[in-house]
């Protein structure tokens, strides 16, 4: 009777099977989450950007090397024209952002106050890195 009976090679190889696939998913759950999400954004500057972009556009159109220096000078002047009505529309949405994060901060209690400012803080972060 020392013989394990199929019952327990049965219940033996569930718990294996268990712990295995507890251990496997632990692992590849980490290794997700470390290296998806905890991963650092690239950090491509609006210049850069905008060059992948041109490059997509040759490529993908299949520009001359005429049209190349046309459609670079178009945009180029596009680019000024954007920083303008940024250098100006950029005031006024930062004061209506400034009044509103001020009604939400008159809502928080004193606890939640340092945590609002937190993500305030990486918010504008976020927001200088992406405009770069």
């Amino acid at each position: 009777m020392t013989e394990p009976n199929i019952r327990q090679k049965a219940t033996l190889w569930l718990a294996t099977v268990f712990v295995l696939g507890a251990a496997l998913g632990g692992v590849l759950g980490y290794a997700f989450a470390h290296r998806s999400y905890a991963a650092e954004p690239s950090v491509m500057t609006a210049e850069a950007r905008r060059a992948q972009k041109r490059e997509q556009l040759k490529r993908d159109v299949g520009l001359t090397p005429d049209q190349q220096k046309q459609v670079a000078a178009i945009l180029d002047q596009a680019q000024v024209e954007y920083k303008v009505v940024h250098d100006v529309m950029e005031p006024q949405i930062d004061a209506i952002r400034q009044k509103n994060r001020d009604k939400i901060r008159a809502l928080m209690t004193p606890e939640q106050k340092p945590k609002l400012e937190e993500f305030l803080r990486k918010l504008d972060d976020e927001r200088k890195r992406n405009s770069q």
